[in-house]
């Protein structure tokens, strides 16, 4: 055995004793460490020879790297949705690495990741009150969620025409309907290898981002006996609107197509008595996205694909392994490899077995009704500011904003966030929003308080005032 190899063995103690010093150092430092920085600075070693063991290669990284590292996960880090991660999912997460199980068969010896897999997707329905009618699967992030859930709706148009995807390989033809997709449901299309070009978009209802369902019924009407796929908002990416559930399950009942919801964070509004209403419906969906590592708090990468169990069979057949004796037989056994992309799986349920038992329902209801607190706190602060004005209500936990100036407006918000961010407290993103320059901020993470809201508003007014003297 290599020698610093067989020493790191006999010391794992003191290796794993080095890295809870440094996790909690950080922790414990997270406010006050920078959440950007302008120009990091490092020197990148060469691979040596011998290599230095596992504790002097933790202190090479802290001199050299550690000063890099950005507070992404900490509470005024707004930018896309970055959730941080709980104290019980860092533990979960730490353990998943320490166990190191490659999570597949639910029957396996010995090995039970799968089972405790299959129960978390358990404690998730039950978390977003949708029915045991669904099967559950952990993948690395939103991106893969909407794949795989497509990747199934895909095998299920091809049964409709009477053709086997799988088997023949996609055929022309499939129309997709939506109105505002996040961007990974398009690149899935496009990975699918049904294109984005066969997306036919709906219109919004006047001022929303959500869908306008008398528009998607003479869409529809066109061609009334076609199949088609729907992609429905569980919350949009700049105003978090949402399709109207109610009146899509109503439709699934006169037309033949397959919805799926991505709601990868909106999907949260069920943890709140207050907002559960905005998804009223959503348990008759085909296929749902939830991102575990946005509004749950856990450390990336972590989401779920939800499929109905009816649809079992045409996700065996997108997913099987069936060229691989040694695995089973994929219709018989069940194993998860049969069921997502991935053959090789990371323990990923564990983390968020870890939080929701230690936090349970009311835990997410406080987290998901403070953040929306804190939102509405933003916008109000917003609307009250000289410079500053709502572009669109907060319908949830993410503010789109933009400057009051017309003139050289795109210009101005670029400045802003360039300043913004630079300077380290905050950090938000861009985004369009109707044709018109913003800037978003969403507010997903457990750490969040008023106060950080309100370093918020502060930065963004010196910041302005900044600008206005150059």
């Amino acid at each position: 055995m290599n020698t610093n190899l067989a020493n790191d063995n006999v010391q794992i103690e003191q290796i794993l004793d080095a890295a809870k010093q440094l996790s909690i150092s950080y922790l414990q430092q997270l406010d006050e460490r920078p959440i950007s920085i302008d120009q990091p600075s490092h020197r990148l070693p060469l691979l040596s020879n011998e290599g230095l063991g596992a504790i002097q290669t933790q202190q090479l990284f802290e001199k050299e790297f550690l000063h890099n590292i950005i507070a992404s996960s900490g509470p005024r880090y707004y930018g896309f949705v970055t959730g941080g991660s709980t104290p019980a999912a860092i533990a979960g997460d730490w353990l998943t690495s320490v166990f190191d199980q490659n999570t597949q068969n639910a029957k396996g010896n010995g090995d039970v990741s799968a089972m405790l897999e299959m129960h978390t997707v358990q404690m998730l329905l039950q978390l977003f009150s949708l029915p045991n009618v669904f099967m559950g699967a952990f993948v690395t992030g939103a991106t893969m969620s909407n794949f795989s859930a497509l990747a199934v709706a895909r095998q299920w148009f091809g049964k409709q025409k009477g053709y086997d995807v799988a088997l023949e390989g996609l055929q022309p033809g499939i129309n997709i309907y939506t109105s505002v997709p996040h961007s990974s449901s398009v690149k899935s299309l496009s990975m699918l290898g049904i294109g984005s070009k066969n997306i036919i978009s709906v219109p919004t209802l006047e001022g929303r981002e959500c869908m306008d369902v008398n528009a998607l019924k003479a869409t529809i009407e066109k061609f009334p006996d076609e199949p088609f796929i729907l992609i429905s908002s569980g919350g949009t990416v700049n105003t978090v609107d949402f399709d109207d559930m109610e009146e899509t399950a109503a439709l699934k009942k006169q037309y033949n197509f397959w919805w799926h919801i991505d709601a990868a964070f909106g999907g949260f509004a069920a943890c709140s008595d207050a907002y559960k209403h905005l998804l009223k419906g959503w348990e008759n969906a085909d296929s749902v996205t939830i991102d575990n590592h946005k509004w749950m708090n856990v450390p990336y990468d972590s989401a779920v694909v939800f499929t109905r169990k009816e649809h079992a069979i045409l996700q065996v057949q997108t997913f099987q392994n069936s060229n691989a004796p040694y695995l089973g037989n994929a219709f018989d056994d069940f194993n998860y490899l049969n069921y997502v992309p991935e053959n090789s799986r990371r323990f990923r349920a564990l983390p968020v077995w870890f939080t929701l038992m230690a936090y349970g329902k009311e835990g997410y209801k406080n987290i998901v009704e403070t953040n929306i607190e804190q939102a509405v706190a933003f916008g109000e602060l917003i609307n009250q500011s000289d410079e500053y004005t709502l572009a669109a209500p907060v319908r949830l936990n993410t503010v789109c904003f933009t400057v009051k100036e017309d003139n050289g407006r795109k210009e101005k918000i670029a400045a802003v966030l360039a300043e913004l961010n630079k300077r380290g407290k905050v950090f938000m993103t861009p985004t369009m929003y109707k044709g018109m320059s913003c800037i978003r901020a969403a507010f997903v993470n457990w750490r969040t308080t008023r106060e950080d809201v309100d370093i918020a508003i502060v930065e963004l007014n010196e910041v302005f005032d900044l600008l206005n003297t150059l």
